[in-house]
């Protein structure tokens, strides 16, 4: 080897020191943002699940709000907007996790459907998404004694 090619070498080579502590740095900042935002889509996953769970419990909970009237010999359970919308605000006041009651009614007497509403706010780096997301869930619950 001559001395010629040890100078290019020892120049060439000169050049790449940190750049291993910079890519490493790099991978670092990209792994911590990938946790964030998979942490950040679970809670999302999670919060609207909460919601599905509560709109169901409402609607449950409407759906007992009937009243029995007799009919011949037969006794029908019968429901209305006035009982199953007290039924499922009951509901959903109990949990008080910012949830809010948009509508809850009986369309056919024998059911009860609910619709109810919240906001989602991320749990990291919410200055991103500082009104949050509104999620929304509808449940529909019917009573057995029909």
């Amino acid at each position: 080897m001559t001395r010629r090619m040890r100078e290019r070498l020892a120049r060439a080579g000169a050049g790449d020191e940190g750049s291993v502590l910079l890519l490493t740095l790099g991978y670092a900042l990209l792994a911590i943002a990938a946790v964030l935002v998979c942490a950040s889509a679970t809670d999302l996953y999670l919060a609207q699940k909460r919601l599905d769970a509560l709109a169901d419990a409402a609607a449950l909970a409407g759906a007992d709000g009937f009243s029995l009237e007799l009919d011949g010999d037969d006794v029908l359970a019968e429901l209305k907007d006035r009982t199953v919308r007290e039924q499922a605000a009951a509901i959903v006041d109990a949990t008080g996790d910012g949830a809010a009651l948009v509508s809850a009614s009986t369309p056919d007497g024998v059911s009860a459907r609910v619709t109810v509403r919240a906001s989602w706010h991320p749990p990291v780096l919410s200055l991103f998404v500082p009104d949050g997301v509104a999620l929304e869930s509808t449940a529909t619950s019917r009573t057995a004694l029909r």
